[in-house]
């Protein structure tokens, strides 16, 4: 197959993006790449063909504040800057990250098929939960089905007003105003993450984790043999701040290590039991005991295929979300808000009750309960999706 994958440059879409590319051509299809120009080079040194994704920048009057304008706007105005280099690579099939919609725009404009990625959970509403980003499990017995119903009609009004939006988005672009959706849904996640629901979309599929490293550094811990903490700050805008400094006020003579990964801001004197800097992260949760982080879908995913517990610091978007998912599961202790006191006393939970590693160990286990997403994009190009 010839496949146009399409995401933005936030690394928890470009790096699920990127290593889809590599899944695709480790099973002998030949996929290219547009993202944000920050992982271009990076992604064709992974031997990734691989473009920037025009119409990324705001443009002048762009809303950016009103999230619905932000992701169905910009996605009418990147599907036709993406129309030439469609056309110019004629590709089978068009994958489009869930937050790059101008992907799916532009294959529905062309005729071409297209498969929607989800690097996180399913988070469409459902009949049968409460709105996603609550953080709350779906409610039991008749005051929490209640409560659930309720919380449904509150955020209802948003939904129709998104869904208003990209109507109109679509119109604008000449597609009917009734968007009939993608041809499948890969769900980039571990079964641990999920929440059964009732109204689970056709064509859904939890495909795992899609994960890529930025870098083949490997960062050496700390010289000792005291429990070792990674600290993996959040990439994300609205992630916490000060993660890293918190943690390391926090964990100063608790008798552990520390390595902290960070794309950015690493510089500076450390303590001689904390290293810090861009390395592999698969490579750190090797030897790691506990992971602090933000609640980020992507070093979620990592420490709970690594089979490591967190402590998690969540800031905003799907953070919330995604860490009362990790507790409810028995992985993870959430930490809102975060000191370095509540850091330290969080780590030394963990550290010392072996439940979280054993429950960790669970999830990582589930990750062989999932589809082969290769195996499903094929499937759209030949004519259907089993359910």
């Amino acid at each position: 197959m010839r496949v146009a994958v399409v995401a933005g440059p936030d690394p928890g879409h470009a790096f699920p993006a990127i290593a889809l590319s590599l899944a695709l051509i480790q099973a002998g299809d030949d996929p290219i790449l547009y993202t944000g120009t920050r992982w271009v080079e990076a992604a064709r040194a992974a031997g990734v063909e691989a473009e920037p994704l025009k119409g990324l920048a705001p443009r002048p009057g762009d809303d950016d504040l009103d999230a619905g304008a932000r992701i169905h706007s910009r996605a009418a105005y990147i599907s036709t800057e993406l129309l030439p280099d469609l056309k110019s690579v004629s590709p089978d099939l068009v994958v489009s990250d869930i937050l790059t919609a101008g992907g799916g725009l532009a294959a529905e404009r062309l005729g071409i098929p297209w498969v929607e990625l989800s690097p996180h959970p399913l988070y469409s509403p459902s009949r049968g939960l409460p709105p996603i980003g609550s953080g709350l499990a779906p409610g039991i017995g008749i005051r929490g089905r209640l409560r659930d119903t309720l919380m449904r009609a509150a955020t209802g009004r948003s939904i129709k007003q998104g869904l208003a939006q990209r109507s109109q988005a679509r119109v604008g672009i000449g597609l009917p105003a009734l968007d009939p959706g993608p041809h499948a849904r890969l769900i980039a996640t571990l079964p641990a993450l999920e929440v059964p629901r009732p109204d689970w979309p056709e064509h859904a599929h939890v495909v795992g984790p899609l994960l890529w490293e930025p870098t083949e550094v490997i960062l050496d811990p700390p010289p000792g043999d005291e429990p070792l903490v990674m600290v993996a700050p959040s990439t994300a805008h609205t992630g916490a701040v000060r993660m890293f400094e918190g943690t390391v006020e926090g964990l100063g003579g608790a008798g552990v290590r520390l390595i902290a990964s960070m794309l950015d801001g690493a510089e500076g004197e450390h303590p001689d039991w904390v290293r810090a800097g861009l390395g592999r992260q698969d490579a750190m949760l090797r030897d790691a005991s506990v992971l602090v982080c933000g609640g980020g879908h992507g070093m979620l995913a990592k420490a709970l295929l690594a089979g490591v517990p967190t402590v998690v610091v969540p800031g905003g978007g799907d953070q919330w979300e995604l860490a009362n998912r990790a507790a409810r599961a028995g992985t993870s202790v959430i930490v809102r808000p975060a000191d370095a006191r509540s850091i330290r006393d969080a780590v030394l939970q963990v550290l010392s009750d072996k439940r979280f590693a054993e429950a960790a160990m669970s999830a990582a286990a589930t990750a062989s309960q999932v589809t082969d997403p290769v195996a499903v994009c094929r499937q759209v190009v030949n004519g259907g999706v089993t359910a």
